[in-house]
C-alpha cells in the first residue's frame, strides 16, 4: 500500500507539504519507556504489555497496531530482562525479522512511479569496513544480537556489515538522519524511511523534516518553482557550527563532503568570528581573520593568518588592533578546547572561565561565544542559578530586536479547547519555577535566526516558549510579539494540522488575546 503523499510538478508554496511516510521499522528510545507510548510515541498513561513487560502501550489499539513487529521480540525481551536491549541492536532486529517476513518488497513511493525498498539504501560496505570505530560497534552489536535474537536468526556477517551500513547513514542514534522528534523538536526514537531517504543534505536547506508521532512530514522552508528532488534537500546535521567542522561531521558520520553554498561562502565563515569594535560609540561586530578557513571547494586546510593583517569596523571604519586580534585568537582556541571537553555535558564554572575571558573582546553574534552562551544558559539551569541564567539572558534581549522582523498578524487558530488551556496551565506551573531560564532565550533567539534562517522549527519552538514566560510575567504586549513571531515560523515549519500548532501555540495565542 502507498501511504507517501507527494505533490504534482507544478509551483510549490512555502509551507507546502512534499511528502508523508510512515517508517519502515522505528524504535523508541529505552531511556524514554514508561513515558512515551511504544506505538504511537505520544506522552499518554501507559500500559506494559503482558507478555515482557519492557513496552509500554496507551491502550490497547496502539498494542495491536504493533503487534506484527513486537511479537517476534516479545519473548525475546523478556528472556534477556533486566538487561535493557540497545536501542541500535532492538532497531536491526526489527530490520532482521521484517526481510524475513518478507519486508524486503515492501516499497515507499516518492512520485506516483518511482519508489524505494531496503536494499536501495546505500550500503556503505567499504566505508563501513574501513572505519575502525563503527567496525568496533559492529562487532559489540554482533554480539549482543545473537544473545538477544539466537545465533540461527542472525544473517552471514556481509549482509550484517550491509544492513549495518543501512541504519548508520539513515537512521540510529549514530548522528541520525531521522531521529524521530517530539513536538519540542527532541529525540525520542529513530526510524528508516524508504521514501524520505531520497533527500539530499545542504546546510542551506528549502525543506525540513518534523514528526507528529512516527510519521514524517517534509515541509518546504521557501517557494520552489517545480518539484524536483535532485533539488529538494534538508540538513542532516546541526547547523549551528562553523563550516569545516559541519563538513567534518558529514564526511564521518555520512561519508560525503558537503559542497553546499554555505560551506563554500568565504564571507559567510568571516562573519561567524567577530569581535565587538573597539569604537565604544558603535559596538558593531568586527569580523576578524581566525586559524582557520576553507581553502578551495575540495578541501580543509589550516593558514595561519598574520596578526598585523587589521580588521576594521565596516560601520564606523575604527581599527581593531594587533594585540585585541591575537587575544581573540588566543581566547578562541581556548574556547574551542573547551567545548571539546564539553561536549556530552556542560560545566557551568568552565563556561564561566570562558566567558570572563570573551568579555570585551568577542561579540554577542560570534560562534563560539554563542555556543559558550548557550551552554552555560543551560548548566545554569541544572544547576538552580535561576537568576543567573536570566542575567546571560538579560546581556543581548535588547539586541534581539535588531534581528526580528514584526511583519506578521497574528491570526486565530480554531479547536481550542478544554484541554488545550489545561496544558497551558501546566506549562505556567512548571514556568513558575524557571522564570529566569526562559528570559535566556532571547539571546539564543538572536544567534538561531542568524544561523538556522528565518523559518526554522528551533526558532518558531523559542519564540513560543518565551510567548509562554512573557503571558506568565503579565507582560502581554510583549508576549503577543513573540507569539506572531512563532506562528510565523511554526504555520511553515510545522503546519496549522500539526497538536503543537494547534495546542500549546493556540492556547497562547488565546491568552494574548
Amino acid at each position: 500500500m502507498r501511504k507517501i503523499k507527494y505533490v504534482r510538478n507544478s509551483f510549490i508554496n512555502q509551507g507546502s507539504v512534499l511528502l508523508t511516510e510512515k517508517p519502515f521499522v522505528y524504535v523508541l528510545k529505552s531511556k524514554l519507556r514508561g513515558e512515551i507510548c511504544d506505538n504511537c510515541f505520544q506522552r499518554r498513561q501507559l500500559l506494559k504489555c503482558a507478555g515482557c513487560a519492557y513496552v509500554q502501550y496507551c491502550n490497547r489499539e496502539c498494542q495491536k497496531q504493533s503487534w506484527e513487529d513486537h511479537k517476534v521480540e516479545c519473548g525475546n525481551l523478556r528472556r534477556v530482562a533486566p538487561r535493557v536491549v540497545p536501542d541500535a541492536a532492538r532497531l536491526l532486529a526489527r530490520i532482521i525479522f521484517k526481510l524475513k517476513r518478507g519486508g524486503g518488497l515492501e516499497r515507499r513511493y516518492y512520485t506516483e512511479t518511482k519508489s524505494r525498498t531496503f536494499k536501495d539504501l546505500m550500503s556503505h560496505y567499504s566505508n563501513v569496513k574501513q572505519d575502525k570505530l563503527r567496525m568496533e560497534h559492529l562487532t559489540a552489536l554482533s554480539v549482543v544480537l545473537t544473545e538477544f535474537i539466537g545465533e540461527s536468526n542472525m544473517p552471514n556477517s556481509a549482509e550484517l556489515m550491509a544492513m549495518y551500513g543501512r541504519v548508520c547513514v539513515f537512521s540510529l542514534e549514530l548522528h541520525a538522519r531521522f531521529n524521530i522528534l517530539d513536538p519540542e523538536m527532541l529525540s525520542v526514537g529513530t526510524g528508516i524511511y524508504l521514501g524520505a531517504s531520497i533527500i539530499d543534505h545542504s546546510c542551506d536547506p528549502n525543506a525540513v523534516a518534523v514528526f507528529q508521532g512516527t510519521t514524517i512530514f517534509i515541509r518546504t522552508l521557501r517557494d520552489i518553482p517545480a518539484l524536483d528532488w535532485d533539488k529538494i534537500f534538508i540538513s542532516y546535521i546541526d547547523l549551528l557550527n562553523f563550516p569545516q567542522e559541519r563538513r567534518k561531521e558529514l564526511q564521518q558520520t555520512y561519508y560525503f563532503l558537503c559542497e553546499c553554498r554555505r560551506c563554500n561562502d568565504v564571507e559567510e565563515l568571516a562573519g561567524m568570528s567577530s569581535v565587538v569594535c573597539p569604537n565604544q560609540e558603535c559596538r558593531a561586530p568586527v569580523p576578524v581573520p581566525t586559524h582557520v578557513r576553507i581553502t578551495s571547494s575540495n578541501n580543509c586546510a589550516i593558514k595561519h593568518f598574520p596578526v598585523g593583517d587589521r580588521p576594521c569596523c565596516l560601520t564606523c571604519g575604527a581599527i581593531v588592533s594587533d594585540e585585541m586580534h591575537q587575544e581573540y585568537l588566543e581566547v578562541a582556541e581556548f574556547t574551542q578546547d573547551q567545548l571539546n571537553v564539553m561536549n556530552n555535558i556542560a560545566y557551568l564554572d568552565v563556561c564561566k572561565v570562558c566567558l570572563k575571558k570573551q568579555s570585551g573582546i568577542f561579540h554577542k553574534q560570534d560562534m563560539l561565544r554563542a555556543r559558550v552562551v548557550d551552554l552555560a544558559f543551560e548548566s545554569s539551569i541544572e544547576m538552580g542559578q535561576f537568576p543567573l541564567a536570566r542575567e546571560y539572558g538579560e546581556e543581548l534581549v535588547s539586541s534581539y530586536s535588531k534581528h526580528v522582523c514584526l511583519d506578521c498578524g497574528l491570526q486565530p487558530i480554531p479547536s481550542l479547547n478544554n484541554q488545550h488551556y489545561e496544558v497551558m496551565h501546566q506549562h505556567l506551573l512548571l514556568l513558575s519555577l524557571i522564570v529566569d531560564k526562559l528570559t535566556g532565550l532571547s539571546e539564543t533567539l538572536c544567534v538561531d535566526r542568524k544561523y538556522y534562517g528565518p523559518s526554522h522549527p528551533l526558532l518558531g519552538l523559542l519564540h513560543l516558549k518565551l510567548a509562554k514566560l512573557l503571558l506568565y510575567l503579565e507582560e502581554s504586549q510583549e508576549a503577543v510579539t513573540h507569539a506572531r513571531l512563532a506562528q510565523k515560523v511554526l504555520k511553515v515549519t510545522h503546519g496549522e494540522d500539526h497538536s503543537l500548532y494547534r495546542g500549546e501555540l493556540a492556547a497562547v495565542i488565546q491568552q494574548c488575546e
